[in-house]
Parts: C-alpha cells; sequence; structure tokens
C-alpha cells in the first residue's frame, strides 16, 4: 500500500509517540467520564441490558485514527515519478587499425596473439554504445574491414571475422595501416577522433610512409594510441607451413617491434604508447584507453510529485464528524 510513497516531512511522525500518552490518559480517567449517581439499593427500579454504554469507547477510538491520520497528513506523503532524458553530445569516432600479419598467430599470447587481441577488442567495443567505431586490416597493403558505423553488432561481427589469410599481401605496413585509418576518419564530425593502431613488427612495406601518414592524423585532429603486442624476447612464431598438411610450423624466434616509431607516431598526433606483452597488459591498455576517451553525456531527470495528504485530511474529517453525531445523537443520555 504505501509503495512508492515518500514523505517529506517525516519529523511529524515524532508525534506519535503522544499516542501512548493519550491512550494510558483514557484509561485512567475512563471511569470518571461517566456521572455517577449512588443510591442505597436498585430495588423497585427496572433494569434493562443494553450494548450502548460498552460501545461508548469506540467514539475514542475513532479520535484516535483522526489524530493518527492527521500526524500522518502532515508528513507530506507523496509519490515522485521520476523520468530521465539522456542527451549525448557529439561523440568518438574510433578505427581500430588491426595488424593481420603472419606473425600475429604468435603464441606469446593465449591462444595468440590475433585471438587474445580480438576477445580484448570485443569487450572494448561493447563498452562504447555511444560512439561509433570502424575496423582496419593490415598487413602488406590495407583495407577497411568496416566503415565507422555505430552498430556495434555488425562491427563485432567483422571482428569476429578477422582471421590470417594469404589474401592480402603478407608483411607489415604500419604506414599504410594508419593512413587508412585517417582516410576513414577525415571527414568526421565527432568532437574527437581516435585511433588505435596494433602492431607486432616493424614497418617493412607497403608504399606510405608511417611519418607522413602521422602527419595526415595530426592534420585532420586525430588521436592515435598504438599498442606493440608481443613478449620481451623469444616467441613461439610461425615460420613456414608444412607442404603436405598446410599447416603453420613454429618456432622460436626474437621479437622485433619498432617501439620508437610507435611512440613517434603517438607522441605526435597526442596519444599514447603502450606494449602488451601478455593477456593481462593487453587487456589494461584497452581499459586505459577506454577512461582516457570519455564520451560526454547529459542526463536531465524530470520529477512529478502527486501528493497524497489530502485523502488522510479528508478520511480524518469524516471520523472526527462521524464521531460528534454519535455522541451527540446516539449516546446523547449516556455521555
Amino acid at each position: 500500500m504505501l509503495e512508492g510513497i515518500e514523505f517529506l516531512n517525516k519529523e511529524f511522525f515524532w508525534l506519535l509517540l503522544v499516542l501512548p500518552i493519550v491512550i494510558l490518559w483514557h484509561l485512567v480517567k475512563r471511569n470518571k467520564l461517566t456521572p455517577e449517581l449512588k443510591i442505597s439499593s436498585l430495588k423497585g427500579f427496572k433494569t434493562t441490558a443494553s450494548w450502548l454504554p460498552k460501545f461508548k469507547h469506540a467514539l475514542f477510538v475513532l479520535r484516535l485514527l483522526s489524530l493518527v491520520l492527521l500526524i500522518t497528513a502532515l508528513a507530506r506523503p507523496q509519490t515522485v515519478d521520476v523520468s530521465t532524458k539522456t542527451k549525448t553530445t557529439k561523440g568518438i569516432d574510433i578505427v581500430m587499425a588491426i595488424d593481420v600479419s603472419g606473425s600475429m598467430l604468435a603464441k606469446d599470447l593465449l591462444p595468440n596473439r590475433l585471438e587474445a587481441l580480438k576477445k580484448v577488442a570485443a569487450d572494448f567495443i561493447k563498452g562504447r554504445p555511444n560512439d561509433r567505431i570502424g575496423l582496419v586490416e593490415y598487413a602488406g597493403e590495407s583495407y577497411t574491414k568496416t566503415p565507422i558505423t555505430s552498430d556495434k553488432a555488425i562491427v563485432l561481427r567483422s571482428l569476429n571475422s578477422i582471421k590470417y589469410n594469404n589474401i592480402i599481401e603478407d608483411g607489415t605496413a604500419i604506414g599504410m595501416g594508419l593512413a587508412t585509418a585517417v582516410n576513414r576518419l577525415k571527414d568526421s564530425k565527432a568532437k574527437s577522433k581516435v585511433i588505435i593502431l596494433l602492431t607486432d613488427g616493424v614497418n617493412n612495406s607497403g608504399f606510405i610512409d608511417p611519418k607522413i601518414a602521422s602527419e595526415l592524423a595530426v592534420e585532420y585532429g586525430i588521436k592515435t594510441y598504438t599498442i606493440g603486442i608481443g613478449t620481451n624476447g623469444m616467441a613461439l612464431s610461425p615460420v613456414a607451413r608444412d607442404p603436405r598438411t598446410g599447416d603453420f610450423q613454429y618456432r622460436r624466434i626474437q621479437v622485433e617491434i619498432d617501439e620508437a616509431l610507435l611512440k613517434e607516431i603517438a607522441d605526435a598526433t597526442g596519444g599514447k604508447y603502450f606494449r602488451a606483452t601478455d593477456n593481462k597488459k593487453l587487456k589494461d591498455i584497452y581499459d586505459e584507453i577506454n577512461k582516457l576517451e570519455k564520451t560526454d553525456i547529459e542526463e536531465f531527470k524530470f520529477y512529478n510529485y502527486e501528493e497524497k495528504y489530502r485523502p488522510l485530511v479528508l478520511l480524518a474529517g469524516f471520523l472526527l464528524l462521524l464521531e460528534l453525531m454519535i455522541r451527540f445523537t446516539v449516546f446523547r443520555s449516556f455521555i
């Protein structure tokens, strides 16, 4: 019955402490409230049984209930209907440029670098409901996997379908991957434009110099976070294919990441460079980027108050009126 009801002036409930005193006073004085006549004997008087004298305490109960209702009304019961309207300012457009060269199958991250990245990147995408995200793949060349879109289901399906293949030329064209990502963002009207560029190697392919691509990012006001993925030292990496089965053959080779280049790109564009040497660090990196790039959201709350004290006052008035009517009609001869 009281679900959803709030009391604006709860301090008036302290008045309920008066009720036990009133009840005690009534119990002490009840015998003195009725006039008495002392006579030596009732012989000669005809007596009749009546329930009215026994019912006279109901008048006190009616008055007590009226008092409780009035105190509750003074506490201002009301219901509050809260409606929320969320306004999102121009959000962030993000392009994730992902290295899909053969070395991304190295097993220093579990189950390999590419699959570890896909899992962490999927969580990152799910945590950006108000932003548009696109995907770029690059190896020896680059192409747009998914243009920037607010439809996260499309982006997640595209991300899940990323795998190493020999359709595009193998190698690591960092400059081309970055330039393709810049091209997807250069016409964006978003308040913030971000590229997350991930690689596990050195720029050894493509016809666009990474420094030129970073200059383009600066020109269009695009911030670039760079991530070098791979353990320090040796990693179990694919080196060849078995001619009979087509499966990759692995051996431990030195991990080479051009960290100086990645730091230079990040510094030039106002971003930051990270190194992911295991699955946990990779997740921590995306968590940090998620915190660094926040979308401004304004939330407006509208409160609709409905007062509930009026029915209580009317009911209290009715009970008092009823008590007076009964007192001066039915109980007039007894009280």
